[in-house]
C-alpha cells in the first residue's frame, strides 16, 4: 500500500540546492526559537507551572518550523504562503484549552494557556526571521509574568490560594478556633479535611485571598494555644 502511494503521489519539486538553503536558513531560526521558548519556559518552571521549559521550547520551535515550511512548500509565485501559519493559531488554541481547568469554584490555567499562545507567536516570528521582534516579545512576556505579578502582590491586588494545615491534639477545638478566625476575617471556611496521623490531629483547608489577609489569618491562628503547629503551602493548582 505504501509503495503504491509513493508511486502515485507527485514528488515535491525541491532539489538538493534548495534543501541546503532551507537548512541554512532554518538552523539559526530554530535555534533562536528554542532559546526564547526555553527562557519563557524557565520562568514557568521556576514557578512550578504546568507548561515548563520543554513544553515552551518545543512549542516555540515547532511554530517556527511550521512558519518556515509554509513558505517553502508553497513555492514561488503563489500567494498562499500563510495557510500553514494561520492554522498554527487554531492548533495552539486546542493546546491552550487543555491547560485551563475548572476546579471547585475557580478557574486555573488561564495564564499558562496565554503564555503558550504568545510563545507560539514568538516561534512564528523566529520562523519568519523577525529576530528583533521575537526578542522584544520574549522580554515583554517575562517582565509581564514576573514584574507585574510582583507588583500585584505588593499592592495587595492579587489573590492567590493557600493551603493551611493546623496540627494539634484536639480536632474539635482546632475547628472552633479556625472557624472563629475565618469569621473574623470575613472569609468562608470550606474544603476542610481532617485526619489522624499517630498522636497528631490534622485539619487542612484552603483559602483564596490577598497576601495581607493571608498574613493576618496566619498570625491569628499562630496565637491560638489549641493549634500546636501551623503550616502553609501554595496551592499547586495556582496559576
Amino acid at each position: 500500500m505504501i509503495y503504491v502511494l509513493a508511486q502515485t503521489a507527485p514528488p515535491l519539486s525541491i532539489d538538493n540546492l534548495q534543501q541546503m538553503l532551507v537548512v541554512d536558513h532554518a538552523t539559526g531560526r530554530l535555534f533562536v526559537a528554542c532559546i526564547l521558548g526555553a527562557l519563557i519556559g524557565l520562568e514557568r518552571e521556576v514557578n512550578r507551572k504546568a507548561a515548563g521549559v520543554r513544553t515552551n521550547l518545543l512549542i516555540c520551535m515547532g511554530c517556527a518550523f511550521f512558519t518556515l515550511l509554509s513558505a517553502v512548500l508553497a513555492g514561488e509565485g503563489t500567494a498562499d504562503k500563510s495557510r500553514v501559519a494561520s492554522n498554527i493559531v487554531q492548533g495552539i488554541g486546542f493546546l491552550g484549552a487543555g491547560l485551563i481547568l475548572h476546579n471547585r469554584s475557580r478557574v486555573s490555567g488561564l495564564t499558562s494557556a496565554a503564555s503558550v499562545f504568545v510563545v507560539a507567536s514568538i516561534g512564528m516570528a523566529c520562523g519568519a526571521g523577525l529576530y528583533a521582534a521575537a526578542v522584544v516579545a520574549t522580554a515583554i512576556v517575562i517582565v509581564s509574568l514576573e514584574a507585574v505579578g510582583f507588583l500585584e502582590r505588593r499592592a495587595n491586588l492579587k489573590t492567590y490560594p493557600m493551603i493551611y494545615e493546623a496540627r494539634g491534639s484536639d480536632p474539635s477545638l482546632m475547628m472552633q478556633v479556625i472557624l472563629n478566625a475565618m469569621d473574623a476575617a470575613g472569609e468562608r471556611l470550606a474544603n476542610v479535611e481532617r485526619d489522624t496521623i499517630g498522636e497528631f490531629e490534622r485539619v487542612s483547608f484552603s483559602l483564596t485571598t490577598t497576601k495581607k489577609r493571608h498574613e493576618r489569618l496566619r498570625d491569628r491562628l499562630l496565637e491560638e494555644p489549641a493549634i500546636g503547629a501551623l503550616l502553609t503551602f501554595r496551592d499547586p493548582e495556582e496559576d
